[in-house]
């Protein structure tokens, strides 16, 4: 299985229970069914900090914007 696979399955299985669990999830994602942007981080072969710190900081740029939410 490839790792991409199991990132999909993974992403489309706590999407579909976050909202179950979380209704409100519904009318915050609208226009779409996952919860989770597109894409996804891995590395198998080692990789330092920096790397990671830049890729979590750029993350959400590509963000389609259908939530602001705040957790607290």
């Amino acid at each position: 299985m490839s790792v991409g696979s199991v990132v999909r399955i993974i992403k489309s299985n706590t999407a579909r229970d976050l909202k179950k669990t979380y209704p409100f999830l519904k009318k915050c994602y609208f226009g779409t069914e996952s919860v989770w942007s597109d894409g996804y981080f891995v590395s198998t072969v080692g990789i330092n900090e920096a790397v990671i710190q830049r890729y979590i900081e750029h993350q959400g740029r590509e963000d389609m914007g259908q939530a602001w939410l705040e957790l607290k």
